[in-house]
């Protein structure tokens, strides 16, 4: 029996607050893989745009500018906390981008749905490369469709609550249980409900259900399946 190559592109989709980035950092420095989150796509729009005073509801100018921005995404180069290098041009905006103002704004950009096709192909270039764990929302199904493994994680809205509310509780701020499940609920019928590249499993990804399991277990599973 032939062992079969651990897979070169790994797309992992789910809902908010499924446990992604987290899963998907733990897979990436286990494999030695660049983690890609995608969302950070959408925040450097969001950035650059709101560099140039732009207007945020015009729609026609910010798709024009996703689909001329140089984004690339690398593994990083500082030991500063990040998960990889954010780069517009030459210029390092890792975390410049990190900004209350940018966090207020990104869901509008990410909505446009001509912003989001310029950014999926962006993804996909990088994704291409190989050697990578790309997170997002759209990745089996728009942004990878071949990708070489797809997993979805999926956990119900309550457990992904509960999950949400102890790591606020955890860094000392106050927090609203209810009103975090509210937010979780409302962000799945977004996600699911829009026009352009709906949110659900590609149907050829490998689904996880992890409300009866802990990080360390997901991680194990998927390590697995990538051995």
């Amino acid at each position: 029996m032939t062992n079969k190559p651990t897979p070169s592109i790994i797309a992992l989709d789910g809902p908010a607050a499924s446990g992604k980035s987290t899963l998907g950092k733990k897979l990436a420095d286990s494999l030695g893989y660049l983690f890609f989150d995608t969302g950070v796509m959408y925040r450097a729009i969001t950035w650059i745009a709101l560099q140039h005073d732009m207007n945020l509801r015009d729609e026609a100018a910010i798709t024009q500018l996703a689909q001329n921005a140089q984004i690339d995404i690398r593994p990083p180069s500082k030991d500063d906390g990040r998960s990889c290098d954010v780069i517009i041009g030459e210029k390092d905006v890792t975390w410049d981008m990190r900004g209350e103002e940018v966090d207020a704004n990104v869901s509008v950009v990410s909505a446009y749905a001509n912003v989001r096709k310029a950014l999926s192909e962006q993804q996909r270039r990088i994704g291409m490369r190989g050697k990578v764990v790309m997170v997002g929302r759209d990745i089996g199904t728009v942004v990878l469709p071949d990708a070489d493994l797809k997993i979805y994680l999926d956990a119900s809205a309550e457990e992904r609550a509960k999950r949400r509310y102890n790591e606020i509780i955890a860094r000392g701020e106050p927090a609203d249980y209810d009103e975090i499940l509210r937010k979780v609920i409302e962000r799945d019928r977004i996600d699911s409900t829009r026009a352009v590249a709906p949110l659900r499993p590609a149907d050829d990804a490998i689904l996880i259900d992890s409300d009866e399991l802990d990080v360390e277990q997901v991680f194990a599973h998927v390590l697995s399946l990538c051995k």
